[in-house]
């Protein structure tokens, strides 16, 4: 009863998918939801135009373990190899922190030739500090030498569109204050006249002294008004009580809250109720996944449609 309660609240179930809305317009299956300590389950999500096997993937924190997930779940019908090197036709990575590219690092080996897409400051993390023959080994097409050239960086310019070769995607990136100096990343996905957003690590623009989230809510405000953005991907990484001196760059719920409202007051009264709001980023230590999804639901004022991502369980949005 209590899941068929929550499906009625956040979407319908079918064939193991949450259908979020009932025209799909994006399919997006998490390798990843969590943002830390468990070291097979951290951020990542691929995403395609619904109907479309061309997957981009939006971090890679964790590939290996939910690609095969997903395989012994009946999400994919090809193997994980397959999965791995032929679905999966680039990377979007919003910084450099472990918990988002250590998948990518790990499965280097294995993986096809691809692009890596990210601002130059993510990008410098990747080709100084992991792909290096002293911490792994050089698998892209810069840095230390010899390179092995078989991811080929591919740096972004903040609210530049670019077409993603093989699929049907177009992306945008914008910076997002990630704990002063440090920077992350949103990408705005757009298949035709449809969008998802999906926000890398990212501080409330109060605690970073910082306006980035209200300049990325203006861009994505008219898109909620005019019905296109189909979804956020945003993450809570605290509960409420973790003081502000110790988010290191990360939401709590009030926080989180906070800015839907400063969104809605851009895309318009009453704009948010009921849009799908998926929450990233967890972090699982001890009791505070409970408590930060417990707070969440207890004071969402706007009427947010609140997911909460499962590892292989693919979205419908």
């Amino acid at each position: 009863m209590r899941n068929c309660c929550r499906a009625l609240l956040t979407g319908y179930w079918l064939a193991g998918s949450l259908v979020v809305s009932g025209q799909k317009a994006f399919t997006v299956v998490p390798l990843g939801v969590k943002g830390g300590l468990d070291e097979s389950n951290l951020s990542a999500y691929m995403a395609a135009a619904a109907g479309s096997a061309d997957y981009i993937c939006l971090d890679a924190g964790t590939l290996y373990t939910g690609i095969r997930k997903a395989v012994a779940a009946g999400v994919f019908s090809s193997s994980i190899s397959q999965v791995l090197k032929d679905s999966i036709k680039a990377y979007f990575i919003s910084h450099g922190h472990l918990d988002h590219v250590a998948g990518l690092v790990l499965n280097s080996p294995e993986d096809s030739t691809k692009p890596i897409y990210a601002m130059p400051y993510c990008l410098d993390v990747l080709k100084e500090k992991y792909f290096t023959w002293e911490s792994w080994a050089n698998f892209a097409d810069e840095g230390e030498k010899p390179v092995l050239k078989k991811y080929h960086y591919m740096p972004l310019t903040e609210g530049a569109e670019i077409s993603v070769p093989g699929t049907p995607l177009q992306v945008k990136a914008f910076s997002l204050s990630h704990g002063a100096p440090y920077q992350s990343t949103a990408f705005l996905v757009r298949h035709e006249e449809d969008y998802l957003l999906y926000l890398g690590d990212t501080g409330a623009d109060t605690v970073e002294h910082s306006d980035k989230l209200h300049r990325l809510w203006e861009t994505v405000g008219p898109l909620i008004r005019g019905k296109k953005l189909k979804g956020i991907f945003i993450e809570v990484s605290f509960p409420d009580e973790q003081p502000e001196k110790q988010l290191f760059g990360h939401l709590t719920p009030r926080l989180l809250m906070e800015e839907m409202s400063n969104l809605e007051k851009i895309a318009g009264e009453h704009s948010l109720q009921r849009f799908p709001i998926i929450i990233t980023h967890r972090k699982p230590s001890g009791r505070q996944e409970a408590a930060i999804r417990g707070e969440l639901e207890k004071h969402n004022p706007l009427g947010l449609r609140l997911i909460f991502p499962e590892q292989a369980k693919r979205l419908e949005l």
